[in-house]
């Protein structure tokens, strides 16, 4: 997670920031002394914030310790712009889960990657580096690389001229051949992965994009190497993702002020 947190360490804020920011996906639990230890903060400034935050709902105590509250996702579903276009994706994902039976993804391009903001799957999903709220690089995505060829020319230069670290030994680290994939993307309308973010995993994507083919979003299917054929469903990504943006600039359409 990115650091976001003032600079002025001594504001209540800034404090209280530290403690949320300090939470890690796998926690389930974490202790006051853990608390301590990863913000830096004094143990009686951890435990004293830390009760106004499980008072206020953002924390809840547990026999483990610490973990994140429900009002914080409920204040976050309320301030992200992405609920929109996650009400508007969701039955074009769960057409492509029902074809696939795969793990369907919805991502938002963030920077310089992929963050994950809706997920489906079944009871044999693949395991995949993915969660809710997560980020991936886009080079070694297929969602990723959905949303980096229609990106910013800005975008696009940073990702190819920056470190393209070799996750696997398929992942595509040449500034050049990653360029090339691009332009095939657009060209073809989907971005394939084959074992480039972790291996055994396949995945197909597309991006939706809006009348200017910026993209708000991509939407990808991911499952087992072994069993998984990304291209047999390149027109239905495609489909979904058109769908996808053609309600959302209905939507935005009759949203508009009428001029008359």
């Amino acid at each position: 997670m990115p650091d976001t947190r003032p600079d002025d360490d001594r504001s209540v804020l800034s404090r209280t920031m530290r403690i949320l920011q300090s939470f890690r996906a796998e926690d389930r639990g974490v202790g006051l002394s853990e608390l301590t230890r990863r913000t830096g903060l004094p143990k009686a400034t951890v435990h004293r914030i830390a009760q106004d935050l499980v008072a206020a709902r953002m924390l809840a105590a547990t026999e483990r310790g610490y973990r994140l509250g429900r009002g914080l996702f409920e204040l976050g579903m309320l301030a992200a712009p992405e609920r929109s276009l996650i009400e508007v994706a969701i039955p074009f994902m769960q057409d492509l889960f029902l074809r696939t039976h795969e793990t369907v993804h919805l991502g938002i391009l963030e920077g310089t990657e992929v963050v994950y903001i809706s997920k489906i799957g079944g009871h044999r999903q693949a395991p995949t580096p993915t969660r809710l709220g997560g980020r991936m690089p886009l080079y070694c995505t297929a969602i990723g690389k959905a949303l980096l060829a229609h990106a910013p020319q800005q975008i696009v230069d940073e990702v190819l001229s920056g470190p393209l670290d070799r996750r696997t030994p398929r992942t595509v680290v040449a500034p050049g051949l990653l360029r090339g994939q691009l332009e095939q993307v657009v060209e073809l309308g989907v971005a394939y992965e084959y074992e480039e973010s972790m291996p055994g995993i396949a995945c197909i994507a597309a991006a939706v994009l809006d009348a200017n083919d910026r993209p708000l979003a991509a939407i990808s299917v991911a499952g087992p190497s072994t069993r998984f054929r990304p291209d047999k469903h390149s027109t239905s990504v495609r489909a979904a993702a058109a769908g996808t943006a053609s309600i959302l600039a209905r939507r935005r359409l009759t949203a508009l002020p009428d001029e008359n």
